[in-house]
């Protein structure tokens, strides 16, 4: 835009405002709405972040073989979710491990993972004979349901040979070491205690949820810390695991 024309503009905005008590406070507020604070806005922002993360990933994938990596767990809203990720070696030689995408699944029987599964790897265009390598925790109650889901895929692609997640593995070997340690245990004995203390007998919960609440407050009004949609939500006092 010229700057005569830019003028021409200005001018008539200053004309609008000054005759249009709407259009007036539409324009004094401006500056401070432009914010991108709106959920609908943020949700649009991230889910094109997503896409595009997630297409430079296939990219960098091409047409290379590759291993996954799930797991499964509960979002903060008690939904079950199975993680997915993508496992390879790109062109220079470097292994890459990258999260493909997490999935909602209703329940955890073994034809809902088979069928989420399938459905990501449709989405994004994937073949599952390419698929070289499958890897889960085995850990929890989804040990069945995995080790019937890693036969699924066996059928389909022999080559899908199945490896026990080396992470979990160390993480198994960590938790065995740390529980023979004398001062870790009696910490993590402590915080247990505590936890049950505190969140166990509904007085003294009341007690720290009254206390929670002065505290937020207070610092809402020294300004530590931020007011808005789904801050400062109540949440219970949970109890340590070995994760």
């Amino acid at each position: 835009m010229c700057s005569s024309n830019k003028g021409n503009f200005l001018e008539l905005l200053d004309f609008l405002s000054n005759h249009n008590d709407t259009i007036h406070q539409v324009l004094k507020n401006a500056r401070g709405n432009l914010k991108l604070i709106a959920p609908k806005i943020q949700k649009d922002i991230i889910r094109v972040a997503a896409c595009e993360t997630t297409r430079v990933i296939l990219d960098d994938l091409g047409d290379n073989l590759f291993a996954i990596l799930v797991d499964e767990s509960r979002d903060i809203s008690i939904k079950e979710q199975m993680g997915v990720d993508l496992c390879y070696v790109n062109e220079k030689g470097q292994v890459i491990e990258r999260l493909l995408g997490l999935i909602h699944v209703p329940n955890t029987n073994v034809l809902s993972l088979k069928f989420a599964l399938d459905s990501l790897f449709a989405k994004h265009g994937i073949s599952l004979s390419r698929l070289r390598g499958q890897e889960y925790d085995g850990a929890s109650n989804m040990q069945g349901e995995f080790n019937r889901l890693k036969s699924l895929i066996l059928k389909e692609n022999s080559c899908a040979f199945y490896i026990h997640c080396f992470a979990h593995q160390l993480q198994l070997a960590l938790v065995t070491v740390a529980k023979r340690h004398v001062e870790m245990a009696l910490f993590f004995n402590t915080v247990a205690n505590l936890c049950n203390s505190a969140g166990a007998p509904c007085k003294r919960r009341d007690i720290v949820h009254e206390s929670q609440i002065a505290r937020v407050k207070e610092a809402l009004q020294n300004g530590e810390i931020s007011s808005g949609r789904g801050l400062n939500q109540e949440i219970a006092i949970k109890k340590a695991r070995d994760t």
